[in-house]
């Protein structure tokens, strides 16, 4: 695998197509320094300046990467296509593959001794709140699959912040003007019935990463939520009060002692 670490530091190189081709089949690579460090940062980098064609392409190979046999290339697809989106490019096949994968996706360690940083879950909230911001796409199927991300079973409990992430992308999807109150809350609903149906016992690891999610949520409605980079006035949730109330109800049903 070619060693990219000279082109991290000369900002004059201009990506060619077959240096994309290289960085997007580093991206499948084992080894997390050549993945993590050099064929993701510089295809991020790059994104912005590459032709609207090999942007388009380039989509369109990370959309089949959520089939990849490899754990860290379908993982890494996502960070790829966020940046591409945010960008202003989308294809509806690329958030078909995403819909698929997404609440899917069994292995949901986000750190491994060998390959580094796979974070099935965080990266796909990632390009979740950038589609979910993207005026090119409808809103409501994207919060049914973040619920559909939340009650899949699971034995993974969320340790490396997946809860703050997946919050976010959901606040962020609800901050778009033509959501009405009943679709900003009526997501929820499968998530509900999925604590009433709790059994006394140990929680379960989906039914704890769900609560987490949740509070996170609650906080942002609250607060509103600052769109990538980070920076500038909160954005307000479309119906912020509607959407706290229906949070607050549905972690009241694990919380018998809330008010």
């Amino acid at each position: 695998m070619t060693d990219w670490r000279n082109l991290l530091l000369d900002d004059t190189v201009r990506p060619t197509p077959e240096l994309v081709a290289e960085l997007s089949a580093g991206l499948r690579c084992a080894d997390p320094v050549v993945r993590d460090e050099q064929a993701y940062v510089l295809l991020s980098r790059w994104i912005p300046d590459l032709p609207a064609a090999i942007r388009a392409s380039l989509g369109s190979e990370m959309a089949t990467r959520f089939t990849d046999p490899e754990i860290q290339s379908r993982t890494f697809a996502p960070l790829i296509l966020t940046a591409l989106v945010r960008q202003g490019d989308y294809d509806r096949s690329w958030e078909t593959a995403f819909a698929r994968w997404y609440p899917a996706e069994t292995d949901l360690r986000e750190y491994d001794a060998k390959l580094g940083w796979l974070h099935a879950v965080a990266h796909g909230a990632d390009l979740l709140g950038a589609l979910g911001r993207s005026p090119r796409t409808d809103p409501v199927p994207l919060l049914d699959l973040a619920c559909a991300r939340l009650i899949a079973p699971t034995t993974h409990l969320f340790d490396a912040m997946e809860d703050d992430r997946l919050g976010l992308a959901i606040a962020l999807t609800l901050t778009r003007p033509e959501l009405t109150e009943q679709q900003s809350v009526e997501w929820l609903k499968p998530i509900v019935a999925d604590f009433e149906a709790g059994e006394p016992g140990p929680v379960p690891a989906h039914a704890s990463n769900t609560m987490r999610t949740l509070r996170v949520l609650h906080l942002l409605a609250g607060r509103g939520v600052r769109p990538h980079p980070y920076t500038g006035e909160p954005l307000p949730l479309g119906h912020a009060g509607a959407v706290r109330e229906a949070v607050a109800a549905a972690l009241a049903v694990t919380s018998p002692y809330a008010g």
